[in-house]
């Protein structure tokens, strides 16, 4: 047979996906005897197989964005993909929602140029636009719009989902649905095969654990997650394929696509944060058309039910709430432009075509485009004059090239756009001379308290208390990796902990349970513990309307407390409680903190917030104005340290600071030292440099989520109720129950947090 080179290109999102199916079409052609050779390429495949594959290509390469990157930037790229016929996105609207998805789009747009014969292919179960997924899989023409043919398939069975009545009594609020252990263990032992699934990795060690500790029946059951050691991960996946195992606990390392034919039920343990993630989920068991998909939810607390509930009506309706294509990255296309110089010298006019042809860079204006070569070239305006960040460099004919081959080197060793969460070291010192906020100088050194997640720690400035370890610490400063604290004597934290899942709570679920909470006949679908709690809200205070927010206000402890229920997820809730908190200081309220979660945000104060509304003295209306999105948000930013965590990791994914060298990895305290100059350095001389205006965008987009922050204050302008109480209500009791809990070490104990509801709930009911 005459070498055809290759013929197909597969992509997916995760390893395991690539993997299952190169065996599901392995056994086939082995079987039927064709003369096709079929290979994966993933950040699992030894270097020897890698460099073999750029020389002599399988018919069929099955591998990931990531991988994708790198053989383009190779210098025999034309020759690899100039016989490459098609090209399949598997789970798409996994792929298209990141920064990954603005990677592999200007991967395809380099494709489509090289192999203008291509064809490519999108699919998904679960989309809720398919409209704009179907702009990502052609070229898009200048000044217009195209889509590919779009193909909705039909027929398959409707799932069954349920969602557990626990027997146990609902707590009020946690994330490990510890309670239901034994109906969990019931479910599994009644089953041949069930895929648990929680949302964290935590979570799935702590569940994996609890497990085997009740296994009395000796029940195969195993743990996977993207941390395990990658042979690790094969066994399981293998054992699962073969039928050896009865329960696997996961987590979204097998969300997608994996054909586990004979599993016959998922449990998904907590809420599901999102109606197409949960659909995703529950079509991992009985992975056939004409066989109904089984699920159970498992909530983990009484607000959960209720997201839970409204998510089952969602799959019932067959109702998608995946996010529209993104617009791309500026640090994205700065990775790629680095990518194509390493692979071989391009003109800036040609490339500015070539990526407005990828849909999430169509609108991309020259103005960027040049001033992001102009950073990969120099650096910027602000850093033209240290030699290292200059990566490429222009020859005699106008060509882009890499300046030497140490740039290409490591550009190999650093792509993609996954940035791993980090750990911050928690030292003890004294309190430095002058006070909370002041510049004074920290001794280094100290007692070493732990470790701690960056992403806490971002939010707050310097002089906040929090939890730490069984004491309270004041926050003094963050040094590189190194966050020091002193001991205080604050009998109330002003920052406490927080836990909620990995996912925040979709915008259309969240729509959804204030219109369940609405509708008062809906509620006889929900457990009695549930019912119950929604009657004694109604009856203490007010359960909202689908377009109020309801404002309650109590005394408790020698503090007051306002409550508020936006019910818009966790990350919007938390600008939310940081800006109110500063508009509450200039209102001389005296806030102490404030504490969320998904459904809720509670502040506490020295001020009596129920007598200053009642005197006009504090404006509801006024404290929630949109304007807090304007100078009180870009003052926060300022203090925080947020803006410097983004930066990181868009200087990082920019390829501006490297993370890895030929046979080392680079510190975190190089990482950090490097990139925390850099901002400093361009703040104050290049405020508008390429990489400030990205991290700012990731900032609005993700971890602020200010889009969603900005409608919700919109919708409640003139509804807002206040509630003034004499004690906390029964909705109230979740959020309140967050004040203090330590998100250090994973979950608070179960049983000093259900002490702590027991009194909060006594007070609830005014006993």
């Amino acid at each position: 047979m005459v070498y055809q080179g290759l013929h197909t290109l597969y992509i997916s999102p995760l390893k395991a996906l690539a993997v299952d199916i190169a065996r599901n079409l392995e056994a086939p052609i082995a079987e039927m005897k064709l003369p096709i050779k079929v290979e994966t390429r993933t950040g699992d495949t030894p270097v020897s197989r890698r460099q073999r594959q750029r020389r002599y290509p399988p018919d069929i390469l099955l591998t990931t964005p990531e991988q994708m990157a790198l053989l383009l930037a190779s210098d025999d790229a034309p020759f690899l993909f100039s016989s490459l016929k098609r090209v399949v996105l598997d789970e798409l609207h996994a792929l298209v929602t990141s920064k990954r998805g603005d990677l592999l789009s200007l991967a395809l747009a380099r494709l489509w140029r090289l192999a203008p014969q291509m064809r490519t292919i999108g699919l998904s179960a679960t989309v809720a636009e398919p409209e704009s997924l179907a702009r990502f899989l052609v070229p898009q023409p200048e000044d217009r719009s195209a889509s590919a043919d779009i193909v909705m398939a039909g027929g398959a069975a409707a799932p069954v989902v349920e969602m557990l009545d626990t027997q146990e009594r609902l707590p009020w609020a946690g994330h490990s649905a510890r309670h239901a252990l034994a109906e969990v263990y019931d479910l599994i032992k009644r089953n041949k095969t069930t895929l648990v699934f929680v949302n964290t990795r935590s979570q799935a060690e702590m569940l994996f654990q609890d497990l085997w500790r009740v296994n009395d029946d000796g029940l195969a059951i195993a743990l996977h997650h993207g941390s395990l050691d990658v042979a690790q991960r094969r066994k399981v996946e293998q054992a699962m394929t073969a039928g050896r195992l009865r329960g696997v606990v996961c987590t979204s390392s097998l969300d997608l696509g994996v054909d586990w034919g004979d599993v016959d039920l998922v449990i998904n343990i907590g809420a599901p944060k999102g109606a197409s993630r949960l659909m995703q989920r529950i079509g991992r068991a009985n992975h056939r058309l004409d066989e109904a998909s089984r699920a159970v939810l498992v909530p983990a607390n009484r607000f959960e039910v209720l997201e839970c509930r409204v998510a089952i009506d969602a799959v019932n309706e067959n109702a998608q709430d995946t996010p529209p294509l993104r617009s791309g990255a500026l640090d994205v296309l700065a990775q790629h432009v680095l990518g194509c110089a390493c692979g071989e010298p391009f003109h800036a006019d040609q490339l500015y075509d070539e990526v407005r042809t990828a849909a999430p860079y169509a609108a991309l204006s020259r103005t960027d485009f040049d001033d992001v070569i102009d950073f990969v070239a120099t650096g910027g305006y602000a850093l033209k004059t240290y030699e290292r960040f200059a990566r490429i460099r222009q020859d005699k004919e106008g060509r882009w090239r890499v300046a030497n081959p140490r740039v290409r080197q490591s550009y190999r060793l650093n792509v993609g756009t996954i940035v791993e969460e980090a750990m911050l070291k928690v030292k003890l010192v004294r309190s430095r001379h002058g006070g909370s906020g002041s510049t004074g100088t920290i001794a280094r050194g100290g007692r070493m308290l732990g470790e701690i997640e960056e992403y806490f720690i971002e939010g707050l400035v310097a002089g906040d208390t929090f939890v730490f370890g069984g004491e309270i610490v004041r926050y003094e400063a963050l040094v590189e990796d190194q966050v020091y604290v002193s001991r205080a004597n604050d009998d109330s934290p002003k920052v406490p902990s927080y836990m909620g899942g990995k996912f925040p709570l979709s915008t259309y679920l969240a729509e959804r349970v204030r219109n369940l909470l609405d509708d008062k006949r809906a509620w006889s679908a929900l457990p009695e513990q549930v019912r119950e709690w929604l009657s004694l809200q109604s009856y203490y205070s007010r359960v909202p309307h689908a377009r109020e927010m309801i404002v309650e206000s109590f005394p408790r402890a020698d503090k007051h407390y306002l409550v508020c229920y936006p019910f818009e997820g966790r990350l919007a809730h938390q600008t939310l409680g940081m800006l109110l908190t500063r508009r509450l200081e200039r209102m001389r309220v005296r806030p102490l903190g404030f504490v969320a979660n998904e459904y809720a945000l509670a502040i506490w104060m020295l001020g009596d917030a129920s007598s200053m509304i009642r005197q006009g003295r504090l404006d509801l209306n006024a404290l929630f104005d949109p304007d807090m999105l304007g100078d009180d948000l870009e003052a926060w930013l300022a203090e925080s340290a947020l803006m410097k965590r983004t930066f990181r990791n868009c200087a990082i994914i920019s390829g501006l600071i490297a993370r890895r060298f030929t046979g080392e990895e680079k510190s975190r305290r190089q990482v950090l030292f490097s990139t925390d100059l850099v901002y400093d350095v361009l703040r104050k001389h290049q405020p508008d440099h390429v990489l400030l205006r990205a991290a700012r965008a990731d900032a609005a987009t993700g971890l602020l989520d200010l889009r969603r922050l900005s409608d919700m204050l919109t919708r409640i302008q003139g509804r807002i109720t206040h509630k003034p109480l004499d004690h906390i209500s029964p909705l109230a009791v979740p959020v309140m129950l967050e004040i203090g809990r330590e998100a250090v070490y994973g979950e608070a104990s179960d049983e000093l947090l259900a002490e702590a509801a027991e009194d909060l709930v006594k007070e609830a009911m005014g006993r």
